[in-house]
């Protein structure tokens, strides 16, 4: 998935090893409330586990999430948030500056495999994926159940004054059209090179948001058309159009775990499965009650993530 936006912060984050037993409510107040005794750790075993995020809430709280479900088993994690796009992030990956790190699948295909071709199925997708990172001595672990697809979207009034409801209409008014995205986004496939080989749409307007400017762009007319991610609560009433994708252009995007197989050799295969059990929870609601818990309720990821692991009893 395309993504979102400050500055690189290679500081690495020591999630606490023993949390208080509580209990919280889920995220957003949707899941059923448990009530968890923590015991304390085991004494870590093995080298640390060293997991990175790109730069933006949703990959924060999946980072947390991760990392602090590990630390309640007993596995050392150093966790490196904020490290940047995809391209950044899989490189740090490559240069054994990280062991794992979050990452959509379609985005892995079409931005770091180059692989532009639109799989089948999401199973399709990610076999594909698969195969490409154990070439390179990786692999991904269980995908999610959400599915955070990048889209175009729209005010409403914006989209009945030009009566428009699909990326393809856009194309009528290009000359005239300014787009709000990350910087990315202007050259990526899923992205403006997309949308002129994919939609004909040549050199609309492009201005460069960071990720919180996006909405507040749109809303003040500052941008035309903003690229969001279907699992900010921003989208779930009806405060914006999104635009239809009739020839496909974004992928799905399911979230998988990407893991260097020396390290998940090394550790065995608990570890494998305490990563697994929570991707397993993530569903679209989740995320949009997580992220909306940050993005809009100014709470932190950690604390956020830390909530919604107790509710599930991961930790």
């Amino acid at each position: 998935m395309t993504v979102r936006h400050p500055r690189a912060n290679w500081t690495a984050l020591l999630a606490a090893a023993a949390l208080a037993v509580a209990t919280l409510g889920a995220c957003g107040g949707g899941d059923t409330v448990t009530t968890t005794a923590k015991t304390t750790p085991a004494t870590p075993v093995g080298p640390p586990i060293r997991i990175g995020t790109k730069d933006f809430t949703e990959e924060f709280l999946l980072g947390e999430l991760y990392s602090q479900a590990l630390e309640a088993k007993g596995f050392d994690v150093r966790l490196k948030s904020n490290i940047g796009s995809s391209e950044l992030t899989h490189r740090a990956l490559g240069n054994k500056r990280l062991d794992m790190y979050p990452e959509y699948i379609g985005t892995l295909l079409s931005e770091v495999a180059n692989d532009t071709k639109r799989p089948t199925s999401p199973s399709a997708a990610y076999a594909r994926a698969k195969a490409f990172e154990e070439r390179r001595g990786y692999t991904l672990l269980a995908p999610t159940p959400f599915s955070d697809s990048e889209a175009l979207a729209v005010t409403p009034r914006f989209a009945r004054r030009h009566n428009i409801d699909s990326i393809a209409d856009l194309r009528r008014m290009a000359k005239t059209l300014t787009i709000g995205a990350p910087s990315e986004f202007s050259a990526r496939f899923e992205g403006l090179t997309g949308l002129r080989e994919v939609y004909d749409i040549d050199k609309p307007g492009f201005k460069a948001l960071d990720f919180d400017k996006r909405y507040p762009s749109l809303d003040s007319g500052k941008v035309d058309v903003a690229a969001v991610f279907t699992t900010e609560r921003q989208l779930a009433g009806s405060r914006y159009v999104l635009l239809k994708d009739p020839k496909g252009l974004f992928a799905i995007q399911h979230v998988a775990p990407i893991i260097d197989k020396a390290v998940l050799a090394a550790h065995g295969p608990r570890l494998a499965q305490v990563i697994d059990a929570v991707s397993a929870k993530l569903t679209t609601a989740a995320m949009r009650r997580m992220n909306g818990a940050v993005d809009l309720d100014g709470r932190t990821p950690r604390d956020v993530a830390e909530e919604f692991l107790r509710s599930k009893a991961l930790v």
